[in-house]
């Protein structure tokens, strides 16, 4: 004979949590940070940012650049062409590769 107990052994569905994704606010560094983390110095920041290397997104009321994480791969692509090209190669480079990823 079969146990009772097992026949009426019924499934609960397992709870199903509903899947929040928070963003958080883009992260934003001052140019100080900027240099800590990759090494170059601030006036070769201050440089490229004068020369459109690379952009500031906004502005501390104090007056400070701020750039975004972008700022990152930009200056990694920077140093990449660097040893072999000119100023205005990269910054040419820079904006076609940009212009590429807008219109994918």
């Amino acid at each position: 004979m079969s146990d009772p107990m097992q026949q009426s052994q019924v499934q609960i569905p397992k709870r199903v949590e509903p899947v929040i994704r928070l963003t958080p606010p883009p992260k934003r560094y001052r140019i100080g940070e900027l240099a800590a983390s990759t090494g170059l110095s601030r006036q070769t920041l201050h440089n490229y940012t004068r020369w459109g290397l690379i952009r500031e997104v906004a502005w501390t009321r104090g007056g400070h650049r701020l750039y975004d994480e972008s700022a990152f791969a930009r200056l990694e692509r920077i140093l990449a062409l660097k040893p072999t090209r000119t100023v205005q190669e990269i910054r040419q480079i820079l904006n076609e590769e940009a212009g590429a990823d807008c219109a994918a």
